[in-house]
């Protein structure tokens, strides 16, 4: 029986493209076929269900591949336990052109160093992006998400709401909207 690779690639965001990670991971030999994603899962999110459908896939001998290790976990906790996962089943982790092996003791502080880095990583994105919405707020810049009724359509919502004739589904289907949207219009007002 022969080793497998097995890709595995995320993104945080569904508007994000996984181009770049996929080409990476067939420059590393994985086929297209076994390249497992994630689109709009964050890598604190340990729920995912392609990382998931990848660990599922490796056996004893395989090689999980990942461009990079932040696209696998951003934390410490979460890296370590997949390192330890894959250990416990006889996996390998190759990281780009880098395979490491959790259980010599030199791979294992490297791989510890290069989730420690990842995680110091996100922990600064997180606080760019907190920084930089307090400055927009701050300016009167940031308002939040535009509502999907203007105030004369939430208006005649609560009217025909108020009327009796039509349910919840009907005034979601008339105004082209959700159901919990029609639900937060009418609490609004109660």
């Amino acid at each position: 029986m022969s080793a497998t690779l097995i890709g595995y690639a995320r993104c945080s965001t569904d508007g994000q493209d996984l181009a770049a990670q996929r080409a990476a991971l067939a420059a590393l030999g994985v086929g297209d076929d076994r390249i497992y994603t994630d689109h709009g899962f964050t890598g604190t999110n340990r729920s995912r269900p392609g990382l998931d459908q990848a660990l599922a896939a490796v056996r004893a001998g395989d090689t999980l591949v990942v461009a990079k290790l932040d696209r696998l976990a951003r934390s410490v906790p979460d890296a370590r336990a997949i390192g330890e996962l894959l250990q416990g089943r006889g996996v390998r982790l190759q990281i780009g052109g880098s395979v490491h092996d959790p259980a010599d003791p030199m791979g294992r502080l490297f791989f510890n160093i290069l989730a420690t880095f990842a995680e110091f990583e996100a922990d600064l994105i997180r606080m760019r992006t907190r920084e930089g919405m307090a400055v927009a707020r701050a300016r009167g810049k940031l308002r939040g998400k535009k509502p999907k009724l203007s105030d004369r359509q939430q208006a005649e919502l609560r009217r025909m709401h108020a009327t009796g004739e039509y349910s919840i589904s009907d005034l979601a289907e008339l105004f082209a909207v959700s159901r919990p949207t029609i639900y937060r219009v009418l609490k609004r007002t109660s």
